[in-house]
C-alpha cells in the first residue's frame, strides 16, 4: 500500500486534506482514482489507513481515515546518533542510513579532530535544511513511523551534557538521560558491546514489564568520533558522565562505517526481543 507522511495540521477529525510536493505523485504518477487507500503517516509515531474521497482540487488531496494504529517499524528505544563531523558529504550517507537503521535523531558533533569545520549561521542553516531533507526522504523510503530530526552543529561538550541529561532538546525541556555508548579503537574485546546492549535491553524489558511506551525508556545515545578519530581527552571525559567504550571488532573502522555498525547490531538486537 502507498505509503505518505501528512502534516498534522491537515488532519481534522477524520478528515485529512493533504498538500504538497506528494500531490502531484499521487495524482498524475500513482494516478490514483476516489476509493483508492492509502497509508498516511503523521510523523510522529501514528499511521492511518485513509481513503481518497475528493480529487477535484488541483493542489490537495482529500483523504477520510478508516483507521489509525501506532507504527509498528519504531525500535523500543530512542536511539540517538551524535557524529563527529566527517569531510565533504558523507555527512548525507550517514544520516540517510542511520535513519534506515531507525535511529530517532541524529546530532552533527564538534569533535577535536573533526578535519570539517562549523561554517557560519547561514551555511550552517543551509546544510541543515538539506539534511532534514534527506531523513525525510529516507524515513518515507523505508517506512519509518517517525521522521527523525537532524540537530543543528553541537560541541562534543554540549552534546555529551545533553546525552547525559544535564542538556536541553531543541524544544527547551530537558534532555532524557540514558545509556550512552562510544565506539573506541582501544576498548577491550567485543564482551564490552554485548555487555552494553545486555542493559539497554534490560531496561526495554523492564519498561515493558510496566506497560510502558517506548518513549519513556532511557534514550540510547552513540557517539562516533570524526576521520581523526576521538581524542583520549574526550574519552575521559564520557566515562566520567557515564559513558562506556565498547569494541566494534579488530579492524578500525572509518567514521562513516562505525556508526550504521553499532546502529546495526543495536536494531538486530532491540527488534530479536
Amino acid at each position: 500500500m502507498p505509503r505518505f507522511y501528512y502534516e498534522p495540521s491537515e488532519k481534522q477529525g477524520n478528515r485529512i486534506v493533504m498538500t504538497g510536493e506528494d500531490v502531484n505523485h499521487i495524482k498524475n504518477v500513482l494516478r490514483s482514482r476516489v476509493g483508492d487507500t492509502f497509508t498516511l503517516c503523521d510523523g510522529m509515531g501514528t499511521d492511518c489507513e485513509a481513503r481518497i474521497t475528493d480529487l477535484s482540487e488541483r493542489n490537495s488531496v482529500t483523504f477520510e481515515v478508516v483507521s489509525e494504529n501506532p507504527s509498528d517499524t519504531e525500535l523500543p528505544v530512542r536511539i540517538v546518533l551524535y557524529q563527529g563531523i566527517p569531510k565533504k558529504d558523507k555527512m548525507e550517507l550517514i544520516i540517510q542510513k542511520a535513519v534506515e537503521l531507525g535511529a530517532s535523531e541524529i546530532v552533527p558533533v564538534a569533535m577535536k579532530r573533526c578535519i570539517a569545520k562549523i561554517e557560519d549561521d547561514r551555511a550552517e542553516e543551509k546544510k541543515n535544511l538539506r539534511w532534514q531533507e534527506i531523513a525525510r526522504a529516507a524515513a518515507k523510503q523505508s517506512g519509518r513511523g517517525i521522521i527523525p530530526i537532524v540537530q543543528k552543529s553541537m560541541s562534543f561538550k554540549n552534546a555529551l551534557e545533553r546525552a547525559a541529561g544535564e542538556g536541553k532538546n531543541s524544544d527547551g525541556e530537558p534532555a532524557n538521560a540514558g545509556f550512552i555508548c562510544m565506539p573506541y579503537e582501544n576498548a577491550e574485546g567485543m564482551k564490552s558491546l554485548s555487555d552494553f546492549i545486555d542493559k539497554v535491553k534490560a531496561c526495554v524489558k523492564q519498561c515493558a514489564a510496566e506497560g510502558e511506551t517506548h518513549e519513556v525508556c532511557a534514550a540510547v545515545s552513540v557517539f562516533i568520533g570524526p576521520e581523526g578519530g576521538i581524542d583520549p581527552a574526550e574519552v575521559e571525559t564520557a566515562l566520567s558522565k557515564g559513558a562506556s567504550t565498547v569494541s566494534l571488532g579488530k579492524r578500525i573502522l572509518r567514521t562513516e562505517t562505525a556508526g550504521l555498525t553499532t546502529l546495526s547490531i543495536l536494531m538486530y538486537e532491540l527488534e530479536k526481543m
